[in-house]
C-alpha cells in the first residue's frame, strides 16, 4: 500500500519525555502500512540514538535518521521532508503525542476536502494551544474566514507535493520562529485548509522540568529579528489593506502586547523588561501603521499605544492595575433534563477582588494618542469597555483533567447591567445555562467546568466555583451513553466537575431503601436516585452463594421528582435462597459496570421477599479477622539472612 502520511520527528535529547511520543505514533488507527514515522536525531547526546537503533530495528514503520547538531529544528523538519514517502507529513515534537486516530482521522478530512494544509484539534498540558480556532469543524478555511493566524506551530498535516511545487521549508540555523515563517505562507498559499476540531489530535506537553524549548527565556534581539521575517512573509502575499493588518494584529498581539500585560510582564526581572520592552517597540514603530493597533481590545490598545511612545514605566504600572482583574464564576442550577446535564451560572469580571464597575453612560472613543496618565487609561479603558457590552460573551468548556482535552458545550446567556453601590457606576453580569450532553464525551475520566469570558480586552477563564455547601445543588448521578455520570463537586475548593465513568460507591445507589423496593410475581421496581432518559437498558445480576444470574431491565423517569424507576423481569423460577442484586451500566458492553445494590431478595416457595444484604457469620467474621492479623505479623516480621544478621 502507498504510504499516506510521513510524521517528522526532530530529537535533541528528550530522555524519557520521547517515550509517550513512540507509544502514540505505534498507537495509530491508521492501518500499519500506510504511515511511517521518521525520527531525525539531531546530534543527541543522552541515550535517545540507541534507543531509536532499537525501535527501527523492532518496528518496520519506524525509520531514524542521524545528523550533526543543527541548533534548532527546521534542518531535522527538512531532512525529514525530504526522506519521506507519505502523501502528507505531519510534525510531532519528540515530547508531545498524538491521539490514536489523528493520523487517520485527519488523513481522511484532508482529502475528502482537498486540503493543502490539516489542522488538528490540540490541547494544551502546561501549554496554551489556540481556543477559538477549534471552537467547530472548518472544512474550507482562509486566514480570512477563520482565526488559523491563531496556530502558527507547525503541529499539522502539510500535502507533500504541495511543499514541493511552492518550495516551501523551514529555516534553519539557531533561530527562533522558523515554524511562523513557514506556516503563514502554507496558509497563504495553500487552495484550502481545513480544520478538524471534533477530535483532539495533538497534545502538547509541557514536560515536568519545563525544560522544553518554548519555556526557555530567549535573546530579544534575535527573536524580533526572526519575527521580522514572519512580517515579511505576510507583506510578500498579501496588499496593504485591512486583511494585512489583521494579519500584522496577530504578531503586535500575542508576540508582543501580551508579553507586557500584567503578571506576564511582572515576573520577568526588571533589566530583562527593559531589554524585551526595548526591542518591541522598535518593531511596533517600525512596521505597524495606525490600522493593526486600531483593531485589538482596549486594554491592548492601551498597551501598543504606551509602547509606541516609549514609555516604559507607564507600560509596567498598567500592568500592576491590570494583574488584579480577574473573572469569577458562580454556579446556580445543576440538574439533569431529559438525558442532558443543564448548568447554570452566572459570570463577571473583578478587580482586586471587587466586582468591576464600569460608566453607566459610554460611547466608542478612538484611541489617537497614548493617555497623558495611567490613570486616563483605565478611565479610558473602563468606558471603552461599557460601549462594548453588547459583544461580552460567556462559554462553558469542559477539558478533562488527565489529558487536557476540552471542548465548547452549547449555551444561552443574557447581559445584564447592575447597578454599583455608588450609584454611579454599573456592574456587567452574564447569566448563562449550559447543555452538556455527557454522552458525547469523548473516553472515560474527569471532567472540569472551566468557565471563559470575553469582556472588552480580556478573555479569562476560571473554575465554575465555589460553591458554599449550604447553598450548592447537589445532583444525581445519571446513566448516559453507556456509563454512570455523577456531576460533583471537589473539596476543598468546591468547583464543579463530572466523573464521566463514576465508581460505584460515589452513585448514591447506597441510599436505596428496602421501602423503595417492591416485587409482585416476577415483577421487580425499585426508585432509584439515578437520572436516566426514559427507555435506558440496564442489567441486573442476582448472586447466591451457588449461582448467578442476569436479567435485562428498564429506566424510566419518575413523573414526580428526581430519579427514576427500575423495572425488571426476575430469572424465571429464582432458585430458593437469598440473593444479593447489583445494577451493571453498560449493557452492550462484554463486562458492564456492576455497581451492588443495598438489599437483597430470599426467594422461597411462597414468593420473593426484599431483605437487608446478608452480613458475613460468625465463623466468617472469625477466619477474616485471623487472616488480617496474620498478614499484618507477617508484614512486621523482619527477614533474617547472612547467618540470622537483619537485611537493612
Amino acid at each position: 500500500m502507498p504510504v499516506k502520511v510521513s510524521v517528522i520527528v526532530p530529537v535533541y535529547n528528550p530522555g524519557i519525555y520521547i517515550e509517550d511520543c513512540i507509544a502514540s505514533l505505534q498507537r495509530q488507527s491508521l492501518p500499519p502500512d500506510e504511515y511511517e514515522a521518521i525520527f531525525v536525531d539531531d546530534g543527541s547526546t543522552d541515550g535517545t540514538p540507541a534507543r531509536l537503533d532499537r525501535l527501527a530495528a523492532e518496528d518496520p514503520r519506524m525509520r531514524v535518521i542521524h545528523q550533526e547538531n543543527s541548533g534548532w529544528s527546521g534542518k531535522p523538519r527538512n531532512v525529514g521532508i525530504e526522506a519521506a514517502r507519505g502523501e502528507f507529513v505531519m510534525f510531532v515534537d519528540n515530547d508531545d503525542y498524538l491521539g490514536d486516530e489523528a493520523l487517520e482521522r485527519m488523513y481522511d478530512y484532508g482529502v475528502a476536502n482537498d486540503a493543502d494544509v490539516v489542522v488538528g484539534k490540540m490541547a494544551g498540558k502546561g501549554r496554551g494551544v489556540p481556543v477559538e480556532l477549534f471552537r467547530r469543524n472548518h472544512p474550507r478555511a482562509t486566514v480570512e474566514t477563520a482565526p488559523l493566524i491563531d496556530s502558527l506551530t507547525p503541529h499539522k498535516m502539510f500535502r507533500r507535493d504541495f511543499l514541493d511545487r511552492i518550495g516551501l521549508r523551514f529555516p534553519e540555523g539557531r533561530r527562533r520562529l522558523e515554524d511562523h515563517v513557514f506556516v503563514t505562507e502554507a496558509y497563504l498559499r495553500a487552495k484550502n485548509v481545513s480544520v478538524l476540531s471534533d477530535y483532539v489530535c495533538y497534545y502538547h506537553i509541557r514536560r515536568d522540568d519545563a525544560s522544553n524549548a518554548g519555556f526557555q527565556r530567549f535573546d530579544p534581539v534575535g527573536y524580533f529579528k526572526n519575527l521580522r521575517e514572519a512580517l515579511d512573509v505576510v507583506e510578500r502575499y498579501t496588499e496593504p489593506g485591512p486583511l494585512r493588518d489583521r494579519l500584522f494584529r496577530r504578531w503586535l498581539r500575542v508576540e508582543m502586547v501580551e508579553r507586557l500585560r500584567a503578571k506576564r510582564l511582572l515576573a520577568l526581572p526588571d533589566d530583562y523588561r527593559r531589554e524585551l520592552f526595548a526591542e518591541i517597540h522598535k518593531v511596533v514603530v517600525e512596521r505597524f501603521g495606525p490600522g493593526v493597533a486600531a483593531g485589538l481590545q482596549p486594554t491592548q490598545q492601551v498597551v501598543a499605544a504606551l509602547t509606541a511612545a516609549d514609555r516604559y514605566d507607564d507600560v509596567v504600572a498598567f500592568a500592576e492595575w491590570e494583574a488584579g482583574v480577574a473573572p469569577k464564576a458562580a454556579p446556580a442550577e445543576v440538574e439533569w433534563r431529559d438525558g442532558s446535564l443543564r448548568v447554570g451560572f452566572t459570570t463577571e469580571f473583578t478587580a482586586a477582588g471587587e466586582p468591576m464597575t464600569f460608566p453607566r453612560e459610554a460611547s466608542r472613543t478612538p484611541l489617537t494618542d497614548a493617555p497623558k496618565t495611567v490613570e486616563d487609561a483605565v478611565r479610558w479603558v473602563a468606558a471603552e469597555t461599557a460601549a462594548r457590552f453588547g459583544q461580552a460573551t460567556a462559554d462553558l468548556l469542559l477539558r478533562e483533567r488527565n489529558s487536557a482535552a476540552q471542548y465548547f458545550q452549547p449555551v444561552e446567556f443574557t447581559r445584564e447591567t447592575v447597578p454599583a453601590e455608588d450609584g454611579e457606576q454599573v456592574r456587567l453580569v452574564l447569566r448563562a445555562t449550559a447543555t452538556v450532553d455527557a454522552a458525547a464525551l469523548p473516553g472515560k475520566g474527569v471532567w472540569d467546568a472551566v468557565v471563559r469570558v470575553k469582556l472588552g480586552g480580556w478573555t479569562k477563564e476560571c473554575r465554575l466555583g465555589p460553591a458554599p455547601r449550604a447553598t450548592r445543588p447537589e445532583p444525581y448521578a445519571a446513566v448516559t451513553g453507556g456509563r454512570g455520570v455523577l456531576p460533583y463537586w471537589t473539596e476543598p475548593h468546591g468547583n464543579l466537575a463530572l466523573d464521566n465513568d463514576v465508581k460505584a460507591k460515589r452513585t448514591g445507589l447506597d441510599r436505596v431503601g428496602r421501602g423503595d423496593v417492591s416485587v409482585a410475581g416476577t415483577r421487580m421496581t425499585a426508585r432509584l436516585p439515578l437520572h436516566a432518559a426514559d427507555g435506558t437498558k440496564v442489567r441486573l445480576r442476582f448472586v447466591s452463594s451457588r449461582r448467578t444470574l442476569q436479567a435485562d431491565a428498564t429506566l424510566t423517569g419518575e413523573p414526580d421528582g428526581p430519579g427514576s424507576r427500575l423495572q425488571a423481569a426476575l430469572p424465571a423460577a429464582l432458585p430458593r435462597g437469598v440473593w444479593r442484586v447489583s445494577l451493571g451500566l453498560g449493557p452492550d458492553a462484554a463486562e458492564p459496570r456492576w455497581i451492588s445494590l443495598p438489599f437483597a431478595l430470599r426467594a422461597s416457595g411462597g414468593g420473593t421477599l426484599v431483605v437487608p444484604v446478608p452480613r458475613p457469620g460468625r465463623l466468617r467474621k472469625v477466619l477474616r479477622r485471623a487472616r488480617r492479623a496474620l498478614g499484618a505479623a507477617r508484614r512486621r516480621v523482619t527477614p533474617l539472612v547472612n547467618g540470622g544478621k537483619g537485611r537493612r
